[in-house]
């Protein structure tokens, strides 16, 4: 079996410090709107109440309320992050040791599958195949872990690779479809056809770093996906064999040719592509909202995400966004459940855009906003996550995962070191890490 209670770095150290949480249980009356014959339901997210987001999930709870009054009655609770990361998952992992555990909370997207292996979400109840169908396919896929759904995410993500049309035009160069990518061989010659053009205006081909952190596994797992590899397998459970696979050490290498030909700074440029100096850029879907409020002079594209030669025409596009889950410690399942669906739902979705600008999860709310049908940004990043959209690595220590990859990139794309050995060492780094869940 699957041992419990180790899911995070600083667990111990969290108990320690934020012990005696308890689950909040009220009566009818002690809370505002609560009123007798109602069943009481928790719920704890991420974000500061006094912001967009915020907002956006307060008033969610109170249509949630207004629609199920008599019947149900949510009682939200802010539990922010901090600057590192912390605050939230602290509380959540404290409450995990002491018993106090919200009906529901938010999951960020990566991190589910690690949720449910150390006992902090349970399976939602079973949704009908309409209702799994209203979501994205990348949300069902990110929420469900050994074919069971955990978690229903409100928002959905992408990353972009943006290109200057003035530049493109001006060299010659057309953008192919979304079905049609450039692949690696091609998206190499654009490059080295556009270095004379980009040493004319300070520049170079692609706005590119590879920054500490959740980005670069984001940004450029991509590449793996595309060749048919993948990170781990598909129980999570092994990393050797997948994380060091020639897919992934033929990406590698290709990230270190883009550097040792010159196609993008080693040292990060601020703002070079939104200055002009750049004719592509990997960036996440802000950008497009970023471009049109601070640097209307650029006249933005969005090309499909580069593909492996050997693309088969599966999904590869980055994905995942913060998710609604019920927490093991939610004793009605299907009222939990109502509010996750809720949480996660068209309306809410389509408020989390107005407010947020986040992407929503559902096609009824990204066929109600306009923007996604008329601008034709927008509209190629939402095909981006329909038709392509692969969620990041399902496995309960993701974060070390995320690490790994991030290390080896930089070690292998800036440091020159050969990709082989370096995945090599990382998997044994990670094989630490799911010891503690290999079956007895």
């Amino acid at each position: 079996m699957k041992k419990r209670w180790m899911c995070l770095a600083g667990m111990a150290l969290a108990a320690a410090c934020l012990a005696g949480c308890q689950q909040k249980d009220p009566e009818p009356g002690e809370v505002a709107g609560y009123d007798p014959g109602e069943e009481y339901l928790s719920i704890w997210v991420h974000s500061i109440e006094d912001t967009e987001e915020g907002r956006a999930y307060r008033e969610a709870v109170e249509s949630f309320n207004e629609a199920f009054d008599g019947k149900y009655f949510a009682d939200i609770e802010f539990v922010p992050r901090n600057d590192s990361g912390g605050g939230y998952s602290d509380k959540v992992n404290a409450s995990v040791m002491s018993g106090g555990l919200p009906d529901v909370l938010t999951v960020d997207g990566p991190n589910i599958s690690a949720y449910a292996a150390n006992g902090i979400i349970q399976p939602l109840a079973e949704l009908t195949e309409e209702e799994k169908s209203a979501y994205l396919p990348s949300i069902i896929e990110q929420g469900t872990v050994n074919d069971q759904l955990y978690a229903l995410g409100v928002m959905e993500s992408s990353v972009g690779l943006y290109y200057n049309k003035d530049i493109l035009e001006e060299a010659g160069i057309e953008v192919p479809d979304a079905d049609h990518p450039w692949t690696w061989t091609e998206f190499q010659e654009i490059l080295e056809e556009l270095k004379p053009l980009m040493a004319e205006k300070d520049g170079y081909p692609l706005d590119m770093t590879f920054p500490v952190g959740e980005t670069s596994i984001y940004y450029f797992a991509p590449f793996v996906w595309s060749g048919g590899g993948e990170l781990v397998s598909e129980d999570g459970l092994t990393a050797d064999g997948y994380f060091n696979s020639e897919q992934t050490v033929t990406a590698m290498d290709y990230f270190r040719m883009i550097v040792e030909n010159g196609y993008m700074s080693e040292a990060p440029i601020d703002h070079l592509f939104e200055s002009g100096r750049a004719a592509f850029k990997f960036d996440g879907a802000w950008e497009v909202n970023t471009v049109y409020t601070s640097y209307p002079d650029i006249n933005l594209g969005v090309a499909p995400y580069v593909v492996s030669d050997n693309w088969d025409g599966g999904t590869y596009t980055p994905t995942g966004s913060w998710a609604f889950a019920a927490s093991t410690e939610a004793e009605d399942i299907e009222a939990a459940t109502e509010l996750v669906k809720w949480m996660s739902g068209v309306e809410s979705g389509i408020r989390i855009w107005n407010m947020t600008k986040s992407f929503p999860s559902t096609y009824e709310a990204f066929d109600s906003i306009d923007v996604f049908q008329t601008d034709e940004n927008y509209s190629v990043l939402y095909n981006q996550l329909s038709n392509y959209g692969h969620p990041r690595p399902k496995t309960p220590v993701y974060p070390q995962v995320s690490t790994c990859f991030q290390e080896t990139l930089e070690s292998v794309a800036l440091g020159g070191k050969d990709a082989q050995t370096e995945l090599d060492k990382q998997v044994k780094r990670i094989n630490t890490k799911l010891e503690r869940y290999a079956r007895e």
